[in-house]
């Protein structure tokens, strides 16, 4: 069985004075705070949640 990819996601601003739209894509994308790392099943639903907030987040590495 192949093993399924992952990507790690770091959150690196604020969400405040953001629209709701981009905070609740954080919530989805399992982050919520500064510093947080989530480590998602790399697909294109979720890089697309990370295109949306690009500006918010870093992705620190994939597997």
């Amino acid at each position: 069985m192949a093993a399924t990819k992952t990507v790690k996601v770091e959150q690196i601003a604020s969400p405040i004075r953001r629209h709701s739209s981009q905070r609740e894509t954080l919530i989805g994308l399992r982050l919520n705070k500064i510093g947080r790392v989530s480590e998602l099943q790399d697909s294109p639903a979720v890089r697309g949640m990370i295109a949306k907030v690009q500006h918010l987040v870093r992705v620190v590495g994939e597997k």
